[in-house]
């Protein structure tokens, strides 16, 4: 009979000094979805965004190129531009003093700076980050030397290699701030187990007991039957560290950017695209069918850490029929930060997550994906 893993201790859940660790060591050396290329069209198109507090901005350049940037001024630290997307011209201007930059990140003009014998210039480019496209979606990476982008995008490759994704546009973007931890929304969508109590119209649509988990690190992909039989298309995927991706099988596609907001906050970016000339309707309709989930999720991840703040709960414990994206999730985090606090009882859970998966098989093949046991 499988073991029940153990979950985190909820101290990781609520502790600031926790939050700065994990910035440090999984959101300053992981691959970061960060915008569309239709977004970056022509010179000086830019997005700009937050995630777990790096200021990051990507601008398209006068031959072509995708710069990405600590979207900071190099002066006095004002953020170049407000996050979001849009153009800002034939150069970077600094509102705040007027520092001017050329998009490749070159200083060019330090507004009536003055005469100063330690001041030059070139030394104060912007801080580029490193920047990878696939397929029309852009990441970053803040890490001066990243692990390869190609690992991290090989499984979803994989997944979506006959998916025609090409020809699609941002048409809606929507975003939730929530009060839990950002690892109290991941894990939520790591499972499939809450669906019948908690998400009454996607029950319906679903067979939510043949819901089904697999981890292809640095991934995991979600599948559930339709309830009419129809045969499932689309993709329903997650990417480490906070990325969800959804396909329809209708041809759009929604980016889930979960974010963390300090150690008790976190924001879902949506960014929703279709074909170019696609119907407001059919737009709406994925965004109305998206919101209701999302409505539910968030008042049971709220809700959760609530209990994680009080001194009651320290650790539970996760179905090994339903929850080992959970474990693994959990395993992920704790390998990352390698806190102490984490690993007080690796011994155990590590010998519970082996022990699961060698009885479970099919319906969370961990082991033969790749995942060191």
């Amino acid at each position: 009979m499988a073991r029940a893993p153990v979950t985190m201790h909820a101290k990781l859940y609520n502790d600031p000094a926790f939050y700065q660790r994990e910035r440090a060591r999984i959101f300053e050396k992981s691959w970061l979805f960060a915008g569309h290329e239709s977004q970056l069209k022509n010179p000086g198109d830019y997005v700009a965004r937050r995630i777990a507090d790096y200021p990051i901005l990507v601008v398209k350049g006068e031959g072509g190129s995708v710069n990405a940037f600590r979207n900071f001024c190099r002066h006095r630290a004002h953020p170049l531009v407000e996050d979001g997307f849009g153009n800002c011209g034939a150069e970077l201007t600094c509102p705040y003093h007027g520092w001017r930059y050329k998009h490749e990140g070159r200083l060019r003009v330090a507004r009536d700076f003055g005469p100063a014998d330690n001041f030059d210039a070139r030394n104060f480019s912007l801080n580029r980050i490193n920047t990878a496209s696939w397929r029309g979606l852009v990441f970053v990476n803040l890490e001066k030397n990243p692990g390869p982008f190609t690992s991290f995008i090989a499984p979803l490759a994989a997944r979506m290699q006959d998916m025609q994704i090409e020809g699609l546009r941002v048409h809606h973007a929507v975003s939730h701030m929530i009060a839990c931890n950002w690892k109290v929304y991941v894990e939520n969508y790591q499972e499939g187990y809450h669906i019948p109590p908690a998400h009454p119209y996607l029950d319906s649509q679903v067979i939510s007991s043949q819901y089904k988990v697999t981890v292809v690190p640095p991934a995991s992909f979600h599948e559930a039957p339709a309830r009419d039989g129809s045969p499932v298309s689309g993709l329903w995927a997650w990417m480490w560290p906070c990325l969800g991706v959804n396909v329809y099988g209708d041809g759009g596609m929604m980016m889930e950017t979960m974010s963390p907001v300090g150690h008790d906050h976190c924001r879902l970016d949506y960014l929703y695209l279709f074909p170019q000339g696609e119907s407001e309707d059919v737009v709406q309709k994925a965004v109305a069918a998206s919101e209701v989930t999302t409505r539910e999720d968030i008042i049971i991840c709220e809700r959760v850490q609530r209990s994680l703040n009080s001194s009651g709960y320290k650790q539970g414990v996760l179905s090994p029929k339903h929850e080992m994206g959970v474990a693994w999730f959990q395993r992920q985090v704790l390998d990352a930060t390698a806190h102490p606090l984490g690993f007080r009882a690796t011994a155990q859970r590590l010998a519970d997550l082996a022990n699961a998966v060698r009885h479970l098989g099919g319906p969370m093949p961990i082991a033969r994906a790749g995942y060191r046991l």
